[in-house]
């Protein structure tokens, strides 16, 4: 019998396979299960780590269980293993959608010590460059972070990454296409899908070549501005790009893929100061979403 925000029998079951096998030890060791139980519950409630229930152990063995898979990437192989065959439902016409959400970052995110920057000796600018260095940009609200990420129809996480907050959502587009890899259970893995769907922010002349080049289907608005243009150049302005209203109304499923990730508490607010903790993060709530998904009732519809 699970918690309320731990794994269920049936959750565990497929995860169990895919995580570490035990090390052998002499002294006292806290199975897997109680870990990951122990680190979902600090993801979804956003509470320090020390304020951790008693019944998980102590909270330096979740921490650093946790740390140490962020590190060796096992909680992104975990989430590629459970993306097996994501798209043999849609075959050729496998459809993503991509967007980019701020991430407020909590003073506490802020605290990362690092190296003096040899190339900035002005104080300054090495703060600056430190705070870049782990995705924390200064926007109008503060320190931010921007998780860019890539999502498939059933609003399920395929690709995420992370730039400063102050940064635009294009900067992130390639990476983001970059990070889209469907393994399959036979040959290569799948990194081109066959349809993108995107808003008006993505609309610029690279994302689409580089789309193009590829051969990947682009459903993206064009700006006023860039419209604007194209008429004033007359028939040297080319033509306009296709745009498909039909299927850009499935772009909202990267939007409410991205309120499944916030309603972990600690994704909708970093507190992580390392990226790459905050990243494993993000890849924590994705593994839910996709344990949830994967052992859910079909006739469940909620």
């Amino acid at each position: 019998m699970s918690r309320r925000h731990e794994l269920t029998d049936e959750e565990w079951a497929l995860l169990q396979p895919l995580l570490p096998p035990d090390p052998p030890r002499g002294g006292r060791w806290r199975d897997h299960r109680t870990v990951v139980s122990a680190i979902l519950f600090r993801e979804r409630t956003g509470i320090t780590w020390r304020d951790l229930p008693e019944r998980f152990g102590p909270w330096k063995t979740v921490y650093q269980r946790k740390r140490r898979w962020a590190i060796d990437g096992t909680w992104m192989r975990i989430c590629d293993t459970l993306r097996i065959d994501c798209d043999a439902e849609e075959g050729e016409d496998w459809t993503v959608s991509v967007d980019s959400s701020s991430i407020r970052a909590h003073p506490h995110a802020a605290g990362a010590r690092h190296a003096p920057a040899v190339d900035h000796p002005k104080k300054g600018k090495q703060q600056r460059t430190n705070r870049a260095r782990e995705c924390l940009g200064r926007s109008r609200g503060g320190l931010t972070t921007k998780l860019h990420l890539a999502a498939d129809r059933r609003c399920r996480p395929i690709s995420r990454h992370t730039t400063p907050g102050q940064r635009a959502d294009c900067t992130g587009f390639a990476q983001v296409m970059t990070g889209i890899r469907v393994q399959r259970r036979r040959g290569r893995p799948r990194t081109r899908p066959g349809h993108v769907l995107a808003d008006k922010a993505y609309s610029s002349k690279a994302i689409r070549t580089h789309l193009r080049r590829r051969g990947i289907t682009a459903t993206i608005p064009v700006k006023a501005d860039q419209a604007a243009n194209r008429r004033k150049k007359g028939s040297h302005g080319g033509r306009p790009p296709n745009f498909d209203r039909e299927r850009y109304k499935q772009r909202n499923t990267v939007e409410r893929c991205i309120n499944k990730l916030k309603q972990f508490r600690a994704v909708a607010t970093r507190y992580d100061k390392r990226d790459y903790m905050f990243r494993a993060t993000v890849d924590i709530a994705t593994m839910k979403i996709w344990l949830r998904d994967l052992t859910k009732d079909p006739r469940d519809t909620t």
